[in-house]
């Protein structure tokens, strides 16, 4: 990495130290996929970019996690697939899990064409409660770097927490994660000004099982970059 910034922009104020961020997650590890067995909502939008795209498509996995069940589902299916994740514990987690697939510990800022981890183009993206690790100020960048790494027309799933909140700091299975979050009108015009086009949108209950956090409103967006 050579910034550890999610989404820095040119002028857009010093960079953000995300070690942090990324420290929580390698020492939570496999407690994250204990304390959330249920994603139905995330395998269904992973199940429509299954349908929607031809196997051998390129599609980059944001916030990889696990690589379980995104990665793995869409290296299943066919699909040459490659995962980032700030966390270098969870990208060895996700390479033991999905063998088939392509892992990379990098951060979102430096994978724009012609950034220092380049990955080319994809068919289809997806960022499933990987974007609400960034302050609000972050998130538009963020998605316009998504976009640059779509082919056109390409397809981008993504998750979030429904909540009017930005960079706040909260317990999550005993570490300390920031977390920002957008009512579900804003989060859609801020998709939008982004350059996509939201397919469908769809939200969903969660409870997390065992985890020191309430009841949370999953969003859903399927979405299609806008040329």
């Amino acid at each position: 990495m050579s910034s550890n910034v999610f989404g820095e922009r040119e002028g857009a104020g010093p960079p953000r130290d995300r070690t942090g961020q990324a420290e929580a997650f390698d020492a939570i590890g496999d407690r994250y996929d204990e304390a959330f067995p249920h994603k139905e909502g995330q395998i269904s939008a992973t199940e429509w970019l299954v349908a929607s795209l031809p196997a051998g498509s390129r599609v980059l996995d944001l916030g990889c996690g696990t690589g379980v069940p995104t990665a793995r589902r869409l290296a299943e299916a066919g699909m040459r697939v490659v995962g980032v994740d700030l966390s270098a514990g969870m990208v060895a987690r996700a390479r033991a899990q999905v063998p088939g697939a392509e892992f990379h510990q990098a951060d979102l800022a430096d994978l724009g064409p012609g950034g220092p981890c380049d990955l080319g183009r994809f068919d289809a993206a997806t960022a499933f409660f990987s974007l609400l690790m960034l302050p609000r100020a972050e998130i538009p960048g963020a998605l316009l770097t998504v976009r640059q790494s779509l082919a056109p027309t390409g397809l981008f799933a993504l998750s979030m927490v429904e909540a009017d909140v930005d960079d706040v700091p909260i317990p999550f299975l005993g570490r300390r994660i920031r977390v920002s979050g957008h009512p579900r009108a804003e989060l859609r015009r801020v998709v939008e000004a982004a350059g996509f086009d939201v397919v469908e949108e769809s939200s969903r209950g969660y409870a997390p099982d065992g985890a020191d956090v309430p009841p949370e409103e999953h969003l859903f967006l399927r979405c299609r970059r806008r040329d």
